[in-house]
């Protein structure tokens, strides 16, 4: 308990020193709002840290004006999303505020923080008004990418400015216009009955993608469909059993007894030998699909893709003769087992677990950049 009592304060001397060496550096480096910020956490463990209180006491109000300053240049600018921009500024002053409260260390250097609340609520509106138009505007183009430009300003409206004009609706909208189409057409009957189906809805490649069965695009009257997805079963395979087997022949000592020799014990051993003859069964099956995906509209292939799943199932056992003793205690467990047989179906299920590992991976490496 006393090493480990030291350690922790060692550990604590080398946080305290990397904490304030960090905020002298951020002061040195003009990052105010950094070295702020490592001064008032620095403080809130150790209140009467020196060097975080003269850190603190020379960045905090450099800190507040750089950011106010920052606020009101972008709000003059002609910059794109410049209240948006100021948002943050106003943001971080308001940060360090709740900072500085939540320090007792830091409050009695700071007693009276600077917040930026009403000013915050007021960038916020013009922000949300900002990032609405430029939604709007994207939204014109009419084009997938903008649709999706569109869901992230509108995404940003909500946020900025909660229930902003009818952003939740134009957030639905922008999505859906940016969301590729997909139908997944059915399975055809095979002879292990093999669905892949469920495989392809439960990808969630990008949450601009969806699938649909043919009925659900049906029920929900697509204007447009862009891509269509079928897997077809190529078959399946299984081997028969094949036996190998292998004859190995052990030998070793054993101590049966000692002798006395010159009033001194000398063990006495035996030489033992073994014969094992190890067999192995091996089943090797082969399954394989088609992945098929092409345009809606002009019928062009996007990916045609074979999709191979090998798999392969062994059991051991073995006949031992002569003295056990002489077989290493590794294999000796062997010894005396009977022949296995393969469980029913265990392949073809192992088969299709991999085939499906295997689609779900292509689908969601071709979706993930939609």
């Amino acid at each position: 308990m006393k090493h480990a009592s030291i350690l922790f304060f060692l550990l604590g001397l080398v946080a305290t020193f990397q904490s304030c060496t960090s905020g002298k550096n951020a002061l040195k480096q003009g990052d105010y709002y950094q070295a702020v910020s490592l001064a008032v956490n620095r403080l809130r463990q150790n209140p009467d840290h020196k060097k975080s209180k003269e850190v603190l006491k020379t960045s905090y109000q450099i800190a507040v004006n750089y950011l106010e300053q920052n606020a009101q240049n972008q709000i003059t600018s002609n910059a794109n999303f410049k209240w948006k921009n100021a948002v943050q500024s106003y943001e971080q002053i308001n940060s360090l505020y709740e900072q500085i409260r939540t320090s007792p260390g830091a409050l009695k250097i700071i007693p009276n923080p600077i917040n930026k609340y009403k000013e915050l609520t007021e960038v916020k509106n013009k922000a949300a008004e900002e990032s609405y138009e430029a939604g709007i505007q994207a939204m014109l183009k009419n084009t997938r990418d903008d649709a999706k430009r569109a869901y992230f300003l509108f995404t940003d409206v909500n946020a900025m400015s909660p229930g902003y004009r009818e952003s939740i609706e134009m957030i639905e909208q922008a999505k859906f216009n940016a969301t590729i189409k997909v139908i997944v057409e059915p399975t055809f009957t095979n002879y292990n009955n093999w669905n892949f189906e469920p495989v392809v809805f439960g990808v969630n490649p990008s949450q601009f993608v969806k699938f649909y069965t043919p009925r659900e695009a049906e029920d929900a009257n697509l204007t447009r469909v862009d891509h269509i997805v079928k897997v077809s079963v190529n078959g399946y395979n299984e081997g028969r059993p094949a036996t190998t087997l292998r004859t190995d022949n052990y030998t070793d000592s054993v101590k049966v007894s000692e002798k006395t020799v010159n009033n001194q014990k000398i063990p006495v051993y035996e030489k033992i030998k073994a014969k094992m003859v190890t067999y192995e069964k091996v089943v090797t099956s082969r399954g394989s699909i088609v992945l098929y995906i092409r345009d809606a509209n002009s019928g062009a292939d996007l990916r045609n893709s074979d999709i191979i799943a090998e798999e392969r199932w062994s059991e051991r056992w073995a006949v031992c003769t002569g003295d056990a003793r002489a077989i290493p205690e590794a294999t000796r467990k062997l010894c005396g087992t009977k022949e296995a047989s393969m469980p029913r179906d265990f392949l073809v299920a192992r088969t299709k677990r991999e085939l499906d590992n295997k689609l779900a991976n292509v689908l969601s490496g071709f979706y993930s950049g939609y």
